[in-house]
């Protein structure tokens, strides 16, 4: 049996290189943002009367984006 004729050149190297590296900074940032996730906030229940529009921040602010 002959030994398969394999070997390393620069672009199998540094391909490999930016995998691992790619692959540690993941991992690095998956507990940063796992401890950083708000809490989850209570569902609003909607009026007894229908509608449900409500004057909120973001609302504020899309109505300064309009004026002229």
């Amino acid at each position: 049996m002959s030994k398969p004729n394999r070997q390393l050149s620069r672009r199998t190297l540094f391909a490999g290189a930016g995998t691992v590296g790619a692959a540690a900074a993941a991992v690095s940032l998956l507990p940063a943002i796992r401890e950083e996730a708000p809490p989850p906030t209570a569902e609003r229940q909607p009026p007894a009367r229908g509608g449900g529009y409500h004057l909120s921040e973001h609302v504020r602010r899309y109505f300064k984006t309009t004026l002229i």
